[in-house]
């Protein structure tokens, strides 16, 4: 029987952990390649060069995940299996970042130490993000109470990324930037992240008490990752789906969105700030009333609401970028569009992660072990694999459409005020003059981009989940009262 006191402080400290972390993602996940497109001047064979980076060092940062699940699997020391990696990781992930985007480097050199930080970010992040939600499954195997955890949990995700979304593009782009250019904004706001990340973690450190009743620690053994992920069929069509939604869900907030919106509306970072805001409001009531909702919904039933919503959404952003002028009006209609697809990709990232985490039961139902942190590292293994393609998709339609002449423009312009070679007011009026030539067609085909790819994506996932998923909500009820009485007779 659990301790009910334990789980209450549990589900204060535990959640609270994430702000700082996902603080932390958004910038780099979300920023670097905004950072670069309009800081630094790139050749077509460079920017393929750093694209192609990308899209390897996320595809080994995915690889990594479940190493470092077998590795944390069979940590043993008298702070648990979970928390020495959060410590590791945290403070080396943060003085990576931080180097990230404090440089001065051009050019090939830069692309050179690009390409060492983010192997070197694929690396560290993995540390404390394998650990901090592989703790999920060993703070309780109770269905409802796993579902507050992991619901409160994504709430406060949603926060440090939403105050990240909100306030970097606000305070690095247009006449709010720090310092008044990109280039120092950046600088600034880097340090001021990977310092509070640690300090947010520092809740789930020394605040969260997981369970410690560990069985004979288990070789690295690739066998045993390979072994563990094909021979549990509902983990593979899980696996699958979520890897379809991740990359169509990926695409507005992994660059496509922010340049769509500099592009069409004027480089002011507000104007991306507000688009979020407005964005992700709405998923506020997903965060908060999901372990509500989930108790009088089935999953399946929930996500035809999902899926629902978000086509809506995407074709009211379509519709408005085609028919419509460009006015605040339009402004204001697509981002109501994205605000709607928005709360159906959030939905059905809340649903994939607890189907993900119930195939735990599912893998002791079967073999009799649970290999939870092995489990647990197949969420972020995708996440970073379907980052991977929507970096290697949203690199190539800017390549594709042009884009990087333009941005080339603006980050010399950057630079030079960064330098004070020109003042901020001659900098704004060169980058609008810029933007007032960026052709039509190009912009149209970035809206497409992000409104036609994620809803196929999106829908897809869905038919793929309503009919391969087996373990809803009574068969998953089943599976915990069958090992109950199993572990009752031993």
């Amino acid at each position: 029987m659990e301790d009910l006191n334990i789980r209450k402080k549990n589900l204060i400290m535990f959640p609270l952990g994430t702000v700082g972390r996902d603080m932390v993602y958004y910038l780099f996940a979300s920023c670097i390649m905004t950072f670069v497109l309009f800081t630094r001047n790139l050749t077509n064979a460079q920017f393929g060069a750093i694209t192609a980076i990308v899209v390897a060092a996320r595809i080994f940062d995915a690889l990594n995940d479940p190493i470092m699940g077998n590795i944390i699997e069979r940590t043993r020391t008298k702070w648990g299996k979970f928390k020495p990696w959060l410590v590791i990781g945290i403070l080396s992930t943060s003085v990576v970042v931080y180097l990230a985007f404090n440089t001065d480097l051009q050019g090939w050199s830069f692309v050179w130490f690009f390409g060492l930080i983010y192997f070197m970010y694929s690396i560290t992040y993995t540390m404390h993000d394998i650990s901090y939600w592989g703790m999920v499954p060993a703070l309780s195997s109770d269905a409802d109470a796993r579902n507050q955890f992991t619901a409160r949990a994504t709430l406060f995700a949603g926060v440090g990324s939403t105050l990240a979304s909100v306030l970097i593009p606000m305070l690095t782009v247009g006449e709010k930037a720090i310092g008044g250019s990109t280039t120092t904004a950046y600088g600034v706001i880097s340090l001021v992240i990977c310092i509070i990340a640690p300090l947010f973690l520092c809740f789930t450190i020394f605040g969260v008490r997981e369970n410690r009743e560990y069985t004979e620690a288990p070789p690295i053994s690739f066998k045993k990752i390979w072994k563990t992920i094909t021979g549990n069929d509902q983990l593979l069509w899980i696996s699958l789906i979520f890897l379809l939604q991740q990359i169509g869900n990926g695409l507005i907030v992994g660059g496509l969105g922010s340049t769509y919106i500099y592009f069409d509306f004027g480089y002011e970072g507000g104007l991306f700030s507000l688009f979020s805001i407005v964005g992700m409001s709405v998923t506020a009531l997903l965060m908060i009333f999901y372990p509500t909702i989930s108790r009088k919904v089935p999953r399946k039933k929930f996500m035809k609401i999902l899926a629902s919503v978000a086509v809506v959404g995407y074709v009211i952003m379509l519709a408005a970028g085609i028919l419509m002028a460009k006015t605040m009006l339009k402004f204001w209609v697509v981002t109501v569009g994205y605000m709607l697809s928005n709360f159906g990709q959030y939905g059905f990232y809340l649903v994939m992660m607890i189907s993900i985490i119930n195939t735990v039961e599912y893998n002791e139902y079967n073999t009799g072990e649970r290999d939870e942190a092995i489990i647990a590292s197949l969420r972020p293994f995708l996440t970073k694999l379907g980052s991977a393609l929507v970096v290697l998709i949203t690199n190539v339609s800017y390549i594709i459409f042009g884009v990087t002449k333009y941005t080339n423009q603006i980050s010399d312009l950057e630079n030079k005020c960064a330098r004070n070679l020109i003042s901020e007011l001659d900098k704004t009026s060169a980058i609008t003059a810029v933007i007032f030539h960026i052709e039509h067609g190009k912009i149209l085909a970035l809206l497409i981009c992000m409104a036609v790819v994620p809803c196929v994506f999106m829908l897809i996932s869905y038919f793929l989940y309503k009919k391969h998923y087996k373990l809803d909500e009574d068969e998953y009820s089943r599976i915990c009262d069958e090992l109950a009485a199993r572990k009752a007779k031993a």
